[in-house]
């Protein structure tokens, strides 16, 4: 198999993952700043904050505007949410599409 051949069956397989979870209307900003929060979170209900999703090698090359309406985005669809209580800037990936264990 040529590596085209293999890099396009990756992308295909993707895409069909994204489209079970949900995640396939989202844009390229919006899916990085939903992974990012996602990668930088260790347990269920665990706190991540917007500067260190900011700061995170996934979105260091977003502008700054597209960032944060991709946070806005993720909130409205209900993808990230603002935990009760939280101060400003503090978000919680939504449990039940957190990891698996």
């Amino acid at each position: 198999m040529d590596r085209l051949r293999a890099i396009f069956e990756l992308r295909d397989m993707l895409r069909q993952m994204e489209r079970d979870v949900g995640l396939e209307d989202l844009s390229p900003a919006e899916k990085d700043v939903f992974q990012a929060a996602h990668r930088l979170t260790l347990a269920p209900g665990q706190l991540v904050q917007s500067d260190q999703i900011r700061s995170h090698p996934l979105v260091q090359g977003i502008a700054q505007a597209t960032f944060h309406r991709a946070l806005r985005s993720l909130l409205d669809l209900g993808f990230l949410e603002r935990p009760e209580g939280a101060r400003a800037k503090h978000y919680v990936v939504r449990t039940d599409l957190l990891h698996d264990h």
